[in-house]
């Protein structure tokens, strides 16, 4: 039972942007509307909202460095985080460049020290989400989490690592990073200072005292193994929500129409932020798929809808691949969600991918890889193929395959396709499991009593 309203102050990289951010924001405005006194801190405003809190460096720095945060942030507003306003951000901080140049993660934001005098009064709760992209000072986190009960909320691994957001197949994150294998990944760094970053943030976890969220039992477990653990004074499991209002069921044809969407073809339906050279995913796996598929359905158009990037529109025989520029407005994404017979997510590697949740929503079946938390969002339909689908027809949403294998991929669409009454038999079970499990209404109560409880422990 909460007994007085909320003073809650979350942290985040951006405000309405994709992914993490969208999470953030989500919660920011469910607790406002609840009646709590809710802001939202970001390295980068992209919304007019008075409640958002811009994280200004500026203010904390003197001299040279006050001059170029200050050029940094006018720079932010025209291109956002562009060429230039990263190079005002480097001569802002020498030892910053100095940092980069070395492989160090920067942590040189000194605006970090003043987030609790953001909002007009102290928060009773600080709820941070992803810590990197260079707005926070990871360094601060003993005192922040001294000062007010910090929830800290994992979208990836970063705060696991030496520097990447996932490992894929390296476990040397377990003991202690240094011979990183792969130094492109985001967020890159141009040496191999893993070692050193590491170390870093295990000095600083053993310092803190957090209470840790994880969308998915899969991350958490990851989580238990590392050296964040040291900080943790209680953790949950706790699903990323949609919003039943935007993401809901309805009639494929009309939709298709206002899309421009054939009304008789088989249309699936791919969304990630830059389709073809996103890290995680696996547009090169997806397209071979479709490669198989169109040799299979000669007498039916295939359309594959791979939102999330503008593009020239790719034919594969009797298979169309139409690019479509990331969609800002949530309601206008809500729509291809509901106009594509099923959703396709092919990923190398994904925590707990909203996509998935929203494809649900709408009704839409899913076909995707079995990594990372993605079989605890899709319920695959028992088949006889081992333990990747587990689940009855009364329970299931969707077919999971093994990750880089374009013939399971490939049978597990045609099957589908093919099967309109299974097809719809999933796509009921799919609306009805994220009403019971994804609601966005069930991720705001659960944060909020946790919030109460944590408050309650500290008193």
């Amino acid at each position: 039972m909460i007994e007085r309203p909320l003073n809650i102050l979350q942290v985040s990289s951006a405000d309405i942007s994709g992914g993490a951010q969208r999470i953030a924001w989500n919660l920011y405005r469910a607790y406002r509307e609840r009646g709590f006194r809710s802001y939202l801190a970001v390295g980068y405003k992209q919304s007019r909202d008075l409640e958002v809190l811009p994280i200004s460096h500026e203010g904390a720095s003197k001299g040279w460095a006050r001059f170029w945060w200050g050029a940094h942030s006018r720079l932010q507003a025209c291109d956002g985080n562009g060429r230039c306003s990263r190079l005002a951000r480097k001569m802002a901080s020498p030892r910053a460049l100095l940092d980069t140049f070395r492989g160090v993660e920067d942590f040189h934001c000194p605006g970090t020290w003043n987030l609790l005098d953001l909002p007009p009064s102290r928060p009773d709760i600080l709820h941070c989400h992803n810590l990197h992209i260079g707005y926070f000072d990871l360094r601060a986190l003993p005192w922040l989490s001294q000062k007010v009960p910090t929830v800290l909320t994992l979208h990836d691994a970063w705060l696991l690592s030496g520097h990447c957001a996932h490992s894929f197949s390296c476990e040397r994150w377990r003991i202690g990073c240094g011979s990183c294998p792969d130094l492109s990944i985001y967020p890159d760094i141009r040496r191999d200072a893993t070692a050193f970053n590491w170390e870093r943030k295990r000095q600083i976890f053993a310092e803190s005292r957090v209470y840790v969220a994880a969308p998915s039992r899969w991350l958490m477990n990851k989580v238990e193994e590392s050296i964040l653990n040291l900080a943790i004074v209680e953790r949950k499991i706790i699903p990323n929500g949609v919003d039943l209002n935007l993401f809901h069921p309805a009639n494929k044809g009309t939709i298709r129409e206002d899309l421009k969407i054939p009304s008789d073809g088989a249309v699936l339906l791919f969304v990630a932020n830059g389709i073809r050279g996103n890290l995680w995913k696996d547009f090169t796996m997806l397209r071979s798929a479709l490669e198989r598929l169109s040799n299979r359905f000669r007498e039916r158009k295939l359309l594959l809808i791979a939102l999330g990037e503008g593009n020239v529109t790719e034919r594969i025989g009797q298979a169309e691949i139409r690019f479509v520029p990331y969609q800002h407005s949530p309601e206008r994404v809500a729509l291809y969600y509901q106009a594509a017979d099923l959703y396709v997510h092919a990923a190398k590697v994904d925590t707990f991918p909203n996509t998935i949740l929203e494809a649900l929503a709408c009704g839409t079946p899913v076909v995707a890889t079995a990594v990372g938390g993605i079989p605890e969002q899709v319920k695959g339909l028992k088949d006889g193929n081992g333990s990747i689908n587990t689940h009855s027809l009364d329970e299931a949403t969707g077919l999971l395959v093994p990750p880089n294998d374009p013939e399971a991929f490939a049978n597990s669409i045609e099957r589908l396709l093919k099967d309109e009454t299974l097809r719809k038999h999933l796509a009921r079970n799919a609306a009805d499991d994220a009403r019971k499990r994804f609601d966005l209404k069930r991720q705001v109560e659960a944060y909020l009593n946790w919030y109460c409880e944590i408050r309650i422990d500290q008193n």
